[in-house]
C-alpha cells in the first residue's frame, strides 16, 4: 500500500518503536526547521510505542501536523521504503539494526545516529551518512542528503554494488522478511 498521500517533495521514512531509546524526539524540531527553511519535506514514521502521545504534542507545538505523520506499526513496512526518498535511523542507541538493513536493500540513502550497530552496516560517507546523536548534527546530516541529488545517487549506486557481493546475506534477509 504504501504512502496513500500525494505528497510530491522529498518523502523521509524512519522506522521503529517510539521510544526514547529510538530517537525520533530529535527528528520533529529538525522537520520543523527543514520546513521553516522552505524545503519540501515530510516525514513519515512508522511504529508505536509509549512515547506515541508525547510525539503528538510535539508535533503540535511545531505546528507540522501536515507534515510530520505517525503511522501506525505496520506488518509489512516494505511499501513505504520502497517509495522514501531517505531513510534515517536516529537511535540513541541498538545493536544490529533491522531497519537499517531493510533501507539498505531497498538501496535508499542513509543518515544515521553513531550507534554501535550503524557502523555494522554503512561506511560512513559510501554508503549513508553517520552522526554523533544530536539534533544539530542530525540536521545538517539530512540537509546535505536532502542538498547534494549527486551524494544520494552515490549511495544508491554504491549499496546496489553491495548488494550484489552480499547476495547470500539478503537471502537470508528476504527468507526472514518475505
Amino acid at each position: 500500500m504504501g504512502f496513500k498521500d500525494k505528497f510530491d517533495g522529498i518523502r523521509i521514512l524512519t522506522v521503529g518503536r517510539l521510544s526514547g531509546e529510538k530517537g525520533q524526539a530529535l527528528t520533529i524540531p529538525i522537520l520543523a526547521r527543514l520546513r521553516n527553511e522552505g524545503y519540501n519535506v515530510k516525514w513519515y514514521c512508522v511504529g508505536d510505542g509509549e512515547l506515541r502521545n508525547r510525539y503528538e504534542e510535539l508535533i503540535e507545538e511545531y505546528d507540522i501536523n501536515e507534515y510530520y505523520v505517525l503511522l501506525e506499526s505496520d506488518i509489512n513496512p516494505y511499501p513505504y521504503f520502497k517509495e522514501c526518498d531517505l531513510y534515517v535511523q536516529p537511535s540513541r542507541f541498538e545493536g544490529y539494526c533491522l531497519t537499517l538493513a531493510e533501507a539498505r536493500v531497498f538501496n535508499k540513502p542513509i543518515v544515521s545516529t553513531n550507534f554501535s550497530g550503524a557502523r555494522e552496516q554503512l561506511i560512513d560517507n559510501e554508503t549513508g551518512l553517520i552522526v554523533k546523536y544530536d539534533e544539530e548534527e542530525l540536521y545538517k546530516a539530512i540537509k546535505k542528503m536532502i542538498d547534494e541529488e549527486e551524494l544520494r545517487k552515490k549511495f544508491i549506486y554504491n549499496l546496489k554494488k553491495q548488494r550484489v557481493n552480499n547476495r547470500e546475506g539478503l537471502e537470508e534477509l528476504y527468507k526472514l522478511t518475505f
